[in-house]
């Protein structure tokens, strides 16, 4: 996998392969592209169960509750989702990764709104013998700034 438009990337690492990080870039990876096929089922099997969502300083719960009363009614809206310039840095820590990314994002909606914004995510994920899953996920965006 080409990992070079991902940015920086970095891992704590001893030499063993079990602090490879690239199972839980995957995993975001997988969120980024289920956001722009707008593929809920595909977003929902990223989450653990007892996750934890933060989106501009608010706390949306868990990721299924996410779903159903934010995120979920969202998508329906959305005729176009695109990403531009999307960073990762990533670092595990034992069963334990962190993540910080970077991106600009576009939505295009059902009533000809657009709407463009620069974000920044920060993640936790966990493994367990299921893989990675996302245990917590906190978002915020602005209005990209122009010279």
């Amino acid at each position: 996998m080409d990992h070079s438009g991902h940015g920086t990337h970095h891992s704590d690492k001893t030499g063993s392969a079990s602090e490879d990080v690239s199972g839980a870039e995957d995993i975001l990876e997988a969120y980024r592209a289920a956001l722009v096929s707008r593929d809920a089922a595909g977003m929902s099997a990223l989450f653990a169960e007892a996750s934890a969502i933060f989106e501009n300083g608010k706390s949306e719960g868990s990721f299924a509750n996410y779903m159903e009363h934010h995120l979920g009614p969202e998508l329906d809206a959305i005729t176009s989702f695109t990403f531009t310039d999307p960073t990762l840095t990533m670092t595990r820590k034992g069963h334990m990764a962190y993540g910080y990314e970077t991106y600009g994002y576009r939505i295009e909606l059902e009533d000809g709104r657009v709407i463009e914004r620069d974000g920044v995510a920060t993640s936790v994920l966990s493994h367990d013998e299921s893989g990675w899953k996302i245990v917590q996920y906190h978002s915020s965006s602005h209005a990209p700034r122009r010279p």
